[in-house]
């Protein structure tokens, strides 16, 4: 794929957001009636957790950028579920097949087979889960039936776990009540929160330390509608910050997305934007300021967020690459080497990345199977001074299918 340096303009559509459409897909599987989801996200990872629904034993039913997910009358069942590469679905769809009184293998592909799974051993265990890892790593077999009580989770990994069994525990007869340690990513959980709570269920907790929750509810949802993705978005919001004024439709200014926090980052470089309704304007910034942002709890923004220091006036210092190791690729080592080839000078101290920003040049990089690198050396492109080859630019699939047509309709060479 071949980037030339371009100016951005014109109007798009935010794309669906995945982890929104994720989370609806699994609160369809354990609703007592059917839910139509719309403004549908075509991406591998949602199309991922579509065929766990199906092999958990729903009916998944097509429309006109829509779904209709039926759960089984006779209950959940199923012995082997694939999660693709997405690790939302493998740990969110883990304690929904812990609610089983059969064994289900927990399988997945690509850079998924080398995220650790071993974390989530200890907690099912507490509420009675038999669980067998393959040397900590998938594929993992679960053996419930989960019971309530009281359980400990490690959130320092990843919050997705958590988010799992927030989605899963109030099913169960009985109450339970999770200790959090140490979590991250808290606006997830946030949204997570939310989206039960539009599934007509409540959760509470006291600082993210402390999450009681009630037994014996019941999800429903006749229609869900998937609001628009900030964080694909976040992408076009670089963009035009760098090379043009854009407007992105489709986005909640509201929204509990924690890659929302890109406009936080808009306003330390000194780029002007606003929003009419939900549609958000970017207007070029020729004099970007160099900012210093904690990216702990919005880790998917560090790609684009490296790609915009690139193109700031100074050294910009990104903190959370301890939160990059477990993605898609080592994320930091990829920044680090891949915008490396295009001349950008970065270095790593512990869990703060610097990037030194004022030029970017042409040449050729891999996207490390990343769809966020991906996305990140698009970017990258857009101001060097030649064309950029990204290598290996399918793997936005994973999220983003249309990200490079999207990029291709508001970009004048």
């Amino acid at each position: 794929m071949i980037v030339n340096p371009s100016k951005i303009s014109g109007t798009i559509t935010a794309p669906p957001s995945k982890s929104y459409m994720q989370r609806a897909i699994a609160l369809a599987v354990l609703s007592h009636q059917p839910t139509t989801i719309t403004n549908l996200s075509d991406c591998n990872d949602c199309r991922a957790a579509i065929d766990v629904a199906r092999n958990l034993g729903c009916t998944v039913e097509f429309g006109n950028d829509s779904i209709c997910i039926c759960p089984p009358s006779n209950g959940l069942s199923g012995s082997h579920l694939h999660c693709g590469e997405s690790g939302l679905a493998l740990r969110m769809f883990t304690p929904i097949a812990s609610l089983l009184d059969t064994e289900v293998e927990m399988t997945g592909e690509g850079s998924l087979t080398q995220r650790p799974v071993g974390f989530m051993e200890s907690t099912l265990q507490q509420l009675g889960v038999n669980v067998r890892t393959t040397d900590g790593l998938l594929p993992m077999r679960v053996k419930g039936p989960m019971r309530g009580g009281l359980a400990t989770v490690d959130g320092s990994v990843s919050s997705q776990f958590l988010t799992g069994l927030l989605v899963a525990l109030p099913t169960l007869k009985t109450d339970t009540s999770l200790k959090v340690d140490n979590l991250t990513s808290k606006p997830y959980i946030d949204m997570t929160i939310q989206i039960i709570g539009d599934f007509g269920v409540k959760i509470s907790h006291c600082n993210y330390e402390q999450f009681s929750i009630v037994g014996n509810q019941e999800y429903c949802c006749p229609e869900y509608r998937v609001e628009g993705d900030w964080s694909g978005a976040a992408s076009f919001v670089v963009a035009a910050a760098v090379a043009g004024t854009l407007t992105i439709q489709g986005l909640n200014p509201h929204s509990a997305q924690a890659d929302r926090a890109i406009l936080d980052v808009l306003k330390l470089t000194g780029t002007r934007y606003w929003f009419d309704g939900d549609s958000l304007t970017v207007e070029q910034n020729s004099n970007l300021k160099p900012f210093t942002f904690d990216a702990t709890d919005c880790p998917d923004l560090f790609p684009v967020l490296a790609s915009l220091a690139a193109n700031c006036k100074g050294v910009s210092a990104i903190k959370g690459v301890n939160r990059l190791t477990h993605k898609e690729s080592d994320r930091a080592a990829a920044i680090k080497t891949e915008l490396g080839k295009l001349g950008v000078d970065i270095e790593i101290k512990g869990d703060e990345m610097y990037i030194s920003g004022g030029k970017i040049n042409g040449g050729k990089a891999s996207a490390q199977n990343d769809h966020r690198m991906a996305m990140a050396l698009a970017l990258c492109a857009l101001t060097a001074d030649g064309q950029v080859e990204i290598e290996g630019p399918e793997c936005v699939r994973k999220s983003y299918p249309n990200f490079f047509v999207d990029l291709k309709q508001c970009a004048e060479s």
